[in-house]
């Protein structure tokens, strides 16, 4: 399967937002809510002080342009009014009253601007992606992109190869459902495409406003999570069939798991005022599933070498550190400890969804890495479905 991979361009969201600052929006709108004293140790406990942002935490939290009023319709309030008895004067004056009332921001209010940052970062990301790679875009043959939070079509594919100036006959793989196993399945994909025609070069661009999902008017308990844990991120890398200076890391082997009737665990729902990702308390275990698959795969690839092989860095993103825990209690008692430190300080500062694998996979470039130590990586999606890699540093 050999494919080489240089090492990938990170751009993550420049607005810095402080879980302080969410916890006192939330606490704010929501004061009455059941889970409101617990708020604070829900901070807390997911360890994130501060996230990166594409857009403003303003921007997420501000009315739309319309009035309430405006929403609903003052024809059908003013016949409502009327019809139950209330004077011309009564109905001027609850009209008054509504239209001052803002309405939420509607699907296009909350996606337009992310769409136009989806696009912008994931352009930065491609071209700092290239010029680490020494390639200009001439050189692509194929590009593969996702970001599942800001539908849109012509997708992402279409408005890099514009932005980039690629060749019109570059191949074109959008893949915005993958959503958190975007990192991991992209690379896949590469390998396959690369050992079908080695001379191929594939760039891979995964870019990520999460925090399109943070939905203001929401009061439940997973809502407050999905506010503090998601961030915004663009990345992209170079992937080729043959090794190049700038190669850092080889890809010998993927794996690919689906857990069956799963996918109403965690999910996105687009309503009237933009998209909800949809938490079921379930999910982890499900994607604990997928975990022991992934073991289960390496111990019968390994099985000729049980007691001499371990991978020494494991680059996981399995949506969440409850999973990780879970990874670290399951491995195998001989593999060495801290396997997942890049992916545990990955998460100190938010879960960045399809782009997570990437940047813990820069984080542990930055560190250094022995030529010829072997690497993991792993990452769990919606759905629930899987995919992992096993490879060696150059």
């Amino acid at each position: 399967m050999a494919a080489y991979l240089c090492p990938p361009a990170v751009i993550h969201g420049e607005h810095a937002v402080e879980t302080g600052q969410i916890v006192a929006e939330v606490r704010d709108r929501h004061p009455d809510v059941a889970w409101a004293p617990r708020i604070d140790g829900i901070a807390a406990s997911t360890g994130i002080e501060t996230r990166g942002w594409m857009l403003p935490l303003e921007t997420a939290v501000a009315p739309g342009d319309r009035s309430g009023l405006q929403a609903v319709g003052i024809g059908t309030v003013q016949e409502t009014l009327a019809r139950d008895g209330f004077t011309q004067q009564d109905v001027d004056r609850v009209i008054a009253a509504l239209e001052a009332i803002p309405a939420p921001q509607t699907v296009q209010e909350r996606t337009a601007p992310a769409w136009e940052a989806v696009q912008s970062y994931g352009e930065r990301a491609a071209r700092g992606a290239l010029q680490i790679a020494g390639l200009d875009a001439a050189d692509v043959d194929c590009l593969i992109t996702s970001h599942s939070t800001t539908p849109a079509l012509p997708g992402l594919d279409i408005a890099l190869a514009n932005k980039l100036a690629l060749r019109d006959d570059v191949m074109l793989l959008p893949a915005t459902q993958w959503a958190c196993v975007a990192g991991t399945r992209s690379l896949a994909l590469a390998a396959d495409l690369v050992a079908a025609d080695p001379d191929r070069v594939v760039l891979v661009v995964i870019a990520e406003a999460l925090s399109t999902t943070y939905q203001p008017a929401d009061d439940t308990l997973e809502s407050l999570i999905v506010r503090l844990l998601f961030a915004d991120t663009a990345v992209a890398t170079v992937v080729t069939g043959r090794p190049r200076r700038e190669s850092v890391l080889r890809l010998d082997a993927a794996w690919h798991h689906t857990v069956p009737d799963t996918q109403d665990l965690h999910c996105l729902e687009t309503r009237a005022d933009g998209t909800h990702f949809v938490m079921d308390r379930r999910g982890p275990r499900a994607v604990q599933e997928t975990v022991t698959a992934m073991w289960e795969w390496l111990r019968l690839r390994y099985q000729d070498d049980p007691d001499s092989w371990h991978p020494d860095v494991l680059l996981a993103h399995p949506g969440g550190t409850r999973v990780l825990e879970y990874m670290e209690q399951t491995m195998p008692d001989a593999w060495p400890s801290g396997l997942l430190d890049y992916s545990r300080d990955s998460y100190t500062s938010g879960n960045r969804g399809g782009a997570a694998v990437f940047d813990i996979l820069r984080r542990a470039h930055d560190a250094g890495q022995k030529s010829g130590s072997r690497a993991v990586l792993y990452a769990a999606a919606p759905g629930l479905t899987a995919t992992a890699l096993e490879g060696e540093w150059l």
